[in-house]
């Protein structure tokens, strides 16, 4: 993973064979404050969704993300590493198991390589957005992406005072009013799939 200031990256993971990452709710809030103690002190947090077998995050770049230690290796690169090592460890305790839960390789896709991808109409930014909260839909875990108590979609639609992402500079970077939320989640989202 290399991250350059200011641009927005997609970064997921799931667990190894597709299996389970998230058992019970505690594990889903133990993430969140995972990602709020590690990853919101290094970059700006524009929108995230777990999912029972995969994680998806929205992430801007900042300065602190890309300082590098004496190994090269960059300070959001070190983070993502201790928020899923930490995670499996607890897991690991939790279920009586060992070895690694997550697929070996995070992705973290620059956005701004998929804007003109033949497929996509619109900003590839926005579109991800979009994506990653209909995902709950698309699973059929929830019947609206905004009653999916896992993703940052409620907080988008004052549903709920989340103050993990940054919400404003989200909804600007998407270029989409608040108002539009509703309208613009039941469009078909699912032709990027093939991408991932």
């Amino acid at each position: 993973m290399y991250f350059e200031k200011d641009h927005i990256y997609h970064i997921y993971n799931m667990g190894n064979n597709s299996t389970e990452i998230f058992f019970k709710e505690e594990n889903y809030l133990f993430f969140l404050r995972k990602i709020r103690s590690e990853i919101k002190p290094t970059a700006e947090i524009l929108a995230y969704c777990l999912m029972p077998n995969h994680f998806h995050l929205i992430v801007m770049a900042t300065a602190k993300s890309c300082e590098t230690n004496k190994h090269g290796i960059q300070f959001l690169a070190r983070k993502l590493g201790t928020l899923l090592s930490t995670y499996t460890q607890a897991i690991n305790k939790q279920q009586n198991t060992i070895g690694s839960l997550f697929r070996q390789k995070t992705k973290a896709k620059d956005l701004r390589e998929y804007i003109t991808y033949p497929k996509i109409k619109d900003d590839y930014t926005k579109t991800c957005f979009f994506y990653i909260h209909n995902n709950p839909v698309e699973a059929k875990l929830a019947d609206k992406a905004q009653y999916w108590k896992y993703s940052s979609f409620a907080d988008f639609c004052d549903l709920r005072k989340g103050t993990l992402c940054n919400k404003a500079l989200a909804l600007e970077i998407i270029g989409i009013e608040k108002e539009s939320l509703y309208l613009n989640i039941n469009k078909n989202y699912s032709n990027v799939n093939n991408i991932w």
